[in-house]
């Protein structure tokens, strides 16, 4: 595993996408940062940067895994990784990892702007935190469904667009679900709503299922990637 998280660590910066995607995640946040919060001098703002970020992870994120399997079926090295010594899971998370660290690593330095708000008085440092922990567990669960997606197709463009729409849907739900008559539906897609369970986050409350449910979401993509893998290998 450690030797594939490194090869596609590497491999990132090795082509335009690790720069492409890092250069427009601090580009487009200290935008919107800068809108949002610098520029009116308040931090009362914040709740809705913290909510158009994760619009923005929807379109950047698929640009950052597209390559990460279908790259692969395309230049025909997808044998040579299902016959090396390594488990299938291993093997996902190995990918997965290298996307979550390049991920985390500009998540990471975007998270300085928060110190320029100290200029404007006592930001409440709680909500900030924990908006953090809420966007980054979110930009989690969208790598493992770019993941997924990726080991569909060895098209890059396919599986970008396939991410995207489906990162949109999980968004979506929040602005539908209400509007549905049915109200055994409208539990059961409340339920798998991301921006429904995003929500208290932006008003400093620890919401722990959603915690739970991000985690979970992430880890049934990152299954489903091992059995589309399990049932190439024996096929």
């Amino acid at each position: 595993m450690i030797a594939i998280y490194k090869r596609e660590l590497k491999s990132y910066f090795l082509t335009p996408i690790g720069y492409v995607f890092c250069g427009m995640y601090l580009a487009v946040s200290g935008i919107i940062f800068s809108y949002t919060t610098l520029l009116a001098q308040s931090t009362s703002s914040l709740p809705t940067y913290f909510l158009m970020m994760i619009a923005v992870f929807a379109i950047l994120i698929p640009l950052l895994t597209m390559k990460l399997f279908a790259e692969d079926r395309k230049t025909r090295t997808e044998q040579i990784l299902l016959t090396t010594p390594v488990s299938l899971t291993g093997m996902v998370m190995g990918k997965y990892f290298a996307a979550v660290t390049v991920f985390g690593a500009t998540f990471l330095v975007n998270s300085f702007n928060y110190i320029l708000l100290f200029q404007y008085g006592e930001p409440n440092a709680g909500l900030i935190l924990i908006n953090i922990l809420g966007l980054f567990l979110i930009g989690c669960a969208f790598i493992a469904i770019g993941v997924f997606l990726s080991s569909l197709t060895e098209n890059q463009l396919i599986a970008a667009v396939s991410s995207i729409c489906v990162i949109v849907v999980f968004l979506a739900l929040f602005f539908v679900v209400d509007k549905i008559g049915v109200e055994w539906v409208r539990v059961f897609l409340k339920w798998f709503s991301i921006l429904d369970r995003y929500r208290p986050f932006t008003i400093e409350l620890l919401d722990i299922t959603a915690v739970v449910y991000f985690i979970s979401l992430t880890a049934v993509f990152l299954f489903l990637t091992v059995r589309v893998y399990e049932k190439r290998r024996w096929s």
